[in-house]
């Protein structure tokens, strides 16, 4: 019989709670920024709930592919960092069960969660937001409600243009009214002024009643005009005016079948459906544009003969000399010649100008419809990359509750958003191709999931600052001095056959480093696929070490002196990039990236041959200091 481990759920039942709650947080926080992004749009328009409660539903169902990785990373953070904050995990761990033995559970639950977001991607996203875009232009269609406010131009009536000086709430009575009537045009524009007045809107909701008090109105009748120079017009002076503006009042709602051809609206059969036929459409025009401007002739003005890979061989007219025509013509032949040719050539490059645009236009529907099929991927793997970031960063800051989560988790999604968004951009304008675009963000944060993982599982410390302070040290090193104190006690003192024996040693050390370094720097192709040799290098730093510490043993002030002239070799990572042949072929290909690094790694391997030169030079002088102490103390 099946059975769930203990471990295991108590895994799920920490995480899942967490799950929901940070899910429908996110999914509230998302969509109280679509109601902040179409506000204006929204109010003032006398929507019914029912409309608005339709419309913030299909909104919530279509902000879920945002606010689900989100709250992945949110939750799996919240989780270990609560199990590492009440040393559960500890635990856990100091029973002998690993991390990713302890992620288990939760990664076939978030590979669930994956797998059911490509579904609802393909098959319930589409749905959705064919709904909700078709409510949201229907609401921006739909008029606003007649709220006339005073003191200011009301322009929300089509045509009309209201001025109200004072305005009576219970009576409905408008005081001090002008009126500017457009609706004929501006050339056959009216201005009313009245006393006074009512609005009201007619049982169907399809015009406006509006009913005025002792006033005159002047209209132009430009359309009626006789003279050149006169514009007739007419003024009216009334003591009641009635008149009917058309103004649609109701919420008329749009068909789905006008969102439902746009690429929001298609699953993955139907994208790719329309990927291919639109794509052989525009090939189809485009070799016909090709055809049209090879046998346009404008390639072959000058030839005798004419070669077309399509068709059969053809020849030309005969060669046209057109200078010869063009200086035998006169002035005014010259002229209309030119006005020609500039009037031919301006229509041909807006001919072809408009072939670009509508070419331009498909291509941009095209990228459309494949940025939309590779979301409905990007999405399933985000959210398992933002599980394997916020599960082992958890684990290392060991923080629960809702404060350090929730701000590690809003910098991340951040940084998630700005890359995402700036990958859609580019893939959108087609800068890049559309799989670069969509997938660039996951193609950041997978190296940042794998890492944290690592160092998760092997219990390593990521927020040391002595740890990378030492790694870029070690990178591009630091130069040291040595620090050498003569000895209050000494016991055997420093030989000299043994002297001799070590710094020859350090010298045939030298020698084969210097014909390894060579004289001259490394070309860019052998910095990246040879290097210096660094275990040669190491051995002679470990030779020079144990030689300074042993020559430390005397009595001469001059030789501790001489002994701080000795480098400290450094191991760099620069003096060798590559140990492998092919990662340094594949580093000189990446031309942008390498070559900095190839500077930098130059001058360090400079300074390593003048230190080479420097422990040779100070060979000799020690072995010189030597010897002379050595027959100071035989003549004494």
């Amino acid at each position: 019989m099946f059975r769930i481990k203990r471990l295991y759920l108590f895994i799920l039942q920490t995480f899942l709670p967490l799950f929901l709650m940070t899910f429908f947080i996110c999914l509230f926080i998302i969509l109280m920024q679509f109601l902040w992004r179409y506000v204006d749009e929204l109010v003032g328009k006398g929507i019914e709930m029912p409309v608005l409660a339709e419309l913030f539903f299909y909104a919530a169902v279509s902000m879920v592919p945002m606010s689900l990785p989100l709250a992945l990373l949110l939750a799996s953070l919240m989780t270990f960092g609560n199990l590492g904050e009440r040393l559960e995990l500890l635990a856990i761990k100091a029973a002998g069960v690993s991390l990713l033995h302890v992620m288990r559970p939760l990664v076939i639950v978030v590979a669930l969660i994956a797998i059911g977001a490509f579904f609802f991607q393909n098959d319930i996203l589409p749905k959705a937001q064919v709904k909700m875009y078709t409510l949201l232009y229907s609401i921006r269609q739909k008029s606003p409600e007649l709220d006339i406010p005073e003191g200011v131009f009301y322009d929300q009536i089509n045509g009309y243009n209201l001025y109200v000086k004072e305005k009576d709430r219970k009576t409905g009575m408008m005081r001090d009214m002008m009126i500017y009537d457009l609706s004929g045009g501006f050339d056959n524009a009216m201005v009313i002024l009245a006393d006074s007045g009512k609005l009201k809107l007619t049982e169907d909701k399809q015009y406006l009643f509006l009913t005025l008090y002792s006033g005159e109105s002047f209209e132009n009748l430009k359309s009626q005009r006789t003279a050149v120079n006169s514009v007739p017009y007419r003024r009216e002076t009334f003591s009641t005016k009635e008149i009917l503006i058309p103004f649609d009042a109701g919420f008329n709602r749009m068909d789905d079948g006008v969102m439902q051809n746009q690429y929001i609206g298609k699953d993955m059969h139907e994208l790719r459906t329309s990927i291919d036929s639109m794509t052989l459409r525009t090939d189809s025009i485009g070799n016909s544009f090709g055809k049209e401007l090879i046998n346009s002739g404008y390639f072959t003005l000058y030839n005798n003969e004419r070669r077309d890979s399509t068709y059969k061989e053809r020849s030309a007219p005969p060669t046209i000399n057109i200078d010869s025509i063009y200086a035998s013509a006169s002035l005014q032949q010259r002229e209309s010649m030119l006005n020609r040719a500039v009037s031919r050539a301006e229509t041909v490059r807006q001919d072809y100008e408009y072939k670009s645009i509508l070419s331009d236009g498909d291509q941009r529907i095209i990228r459309r419809h494949e940025m939309e099929m590779h979301k409905k991927f990007t999405l399933s793997f985000a959210c398992l990359i933002f599980f394997f970031i916020g599960a082992p960063l958890g684990a290392i800051i060991r923080k629960g509750g809702l404060g350090t989560p929730v701000v590690v988790s809003v910098l991340l999604f951040i940084f998630y958003y700005i890359i995402d968004n700036s990958g859609y951009k580019m893939a959108r304008d087609g800068r890049w191709e559309v799989w670069e675009g969509m997938w660039l963000s996951s193609a950041v944060l997978l190296p940042l999931g794998i890492f944290l993982t690592y160092k998760a599982v092997n219990d390593a410390d990521v927020f040391n600052k002595d740890l990378y302070i030492n790694f870029i040290y070690k990178l591009i090193g630091k130069k040291e001095t040595r620090h050498i104190t003569m000895k209050e006690v000494i016991i055997d003192e420093v030989d000299i056959n043994e002297a001799e024996k070590r710094i020859e040693q350090i010298g045939i050390l030298c020698d084969r480093m210097q014909k390894n370094t060579g004289k001259k720097r490394q070309s860019y192709y052998q910095y990246w696929t040879q290097g210096y040799d660094k275990h040669l290098l190491r051995s002679l730093k470990t030779e020079v070490d144990n030689w300074v510490e042993y020559a430390q043993n005397t009595r001469s002030q001059i030789l501790i002196s001489k002994l701080i002239n000795y480098p400290v070799l450094r191991m760099l990572l620069l003096y060798q990039p590559c140990r492998i042949r092919w990662i340094g072929i594949v580093m000189t290909v990446l031309f942008p990236i390498s070559i900095p690094i190839y500077l930098v790694g130059c001058w360090e391997q400079h300074r390593l041959r003048q230190e080479l030169q420097t422990i040779q030079k100070t060979n000799q002088e020690v072995l010189a200091i030597i010897r002379e102490t050595e027959q100071k103390s035989e003549i004494q």
